[in-house]
């Protein structure tokens, strides 16, 4: 067994949505390991100050780039950009989703499925679902082209295998037409990214290609108490995960330590979808 099997040296990984709160910790994630993380997100100066973060601290060559990733030319356009920048490209973290602020107006709840819009509903899907098959089609089509191959990585959910519990978000003293619930297009979002896990794990194995999805629970975030303890009731290990809790998982995945690891759907939950 190789002590080094774990590394991630010199490997070029694409991360998408490196700018938010999961996304940065992929993105040291990978160089904490040696690896040159590609930050990919909406606004340049975010990812430009993350990249020159990771380089000063892990003496790494990140870099990162504004991508819209609901626009396919300007995926296209990336590819060709990095792989000049870098030469290649050897995996793909499919990070980017869209967090809407579903605001009510006193007497509408729009994160309710009978209001919920269909113009959140396309925003949503356009950013979680279609940006990450935008994303597949081409930095996953690069990574196909490497002589040994890489690794996809696609960021589900525990609420990609389980329905969300509403009573978690419910408040007291108001009407059920007024009740916050977790929108619709999460659980939709989260589900479709394990059936294009699969499908990519056989799509290119032939190049090498692995391709397996993290389903992470919720994250310890400055949640009110009262939502963190009912949703501790509800986890065999009684808590919310610390931010940094699925980094070796994730590493894992991306590594040479996992290169028999494919199709894999695995929940990094505190085993709240085995109750």
């Amino acid at each position: 067994m190789k002590k080094d099997m774990f590394r991630l040296d010199g490997k070029i990984v694409v991360i998408t949505g490196a700018a938010g709160f999961l996304g940065r910790m992929h993105s040291e994630a990978v160089a904490s390991f040696g690896g040159i993380p590609i930050l990919i997100d909406l606004e340049q100066s975010n990812v430009d100050d993350l990249a020159n973060e990771l380089n000063e601290k892990y003496n790494v060559t990140s870099c990162g780039y504004s991508v819209d990733i609901t626009n396919e030319q300007n995926i296209k356009d990336n590819v060709k950009l990095i792989t000049k920048d870098f030469g290649q490209i050897d995996c793909l973290i499919n990070n980017a989703a869209n967090n809407p602020k579903m605001e009510d107006d006193g007497q509408v709840n729009f994160s309710r499925l009978e209001n919920f819009t269909l113009e959140a509903w396309n925003k949503d899907v356009s950013i979680g679902l279609t940006g990450t098959f935008l994303c597949a089609k081409y930095y996953g089509f690069q990574i196909s082209k490497n002589p040994n191959g890489g690794s996809i990585v696609n960021i589900s959910s525990d609420l990609g295998l389980i329905a969300p519990d509403q009573r978690l978000y419910a408040k007291k003293n108001v009407d059920l037409h007024l009740q916050p619930v977790k929108p619709v297009t999460y659980s939709v979002i989260k589900s479709g990214l394990i059936g294009l896990t699969r499908y990519l794990s056989t799509y290119w194995i032939d190049q090498n290609v692995r391709c397996n999805a993290i389903c992470p629970g919720g994250v310890e975030n400055g949640q009110p108490s009262d939502f963190l303890n009912e949703v501790s009731l509800r986890i065999p290990m009684k808590r919310l995960a610390k931010s940094h809790e699925y980094q070796g998982t994730l590493v894992w995945m991306l590594s040479d330590a996992s290169s028999y690891l494919n199709g894999a759907i695995v929940p990094v939950d505190g085993g709240r979808t085995a109750w």
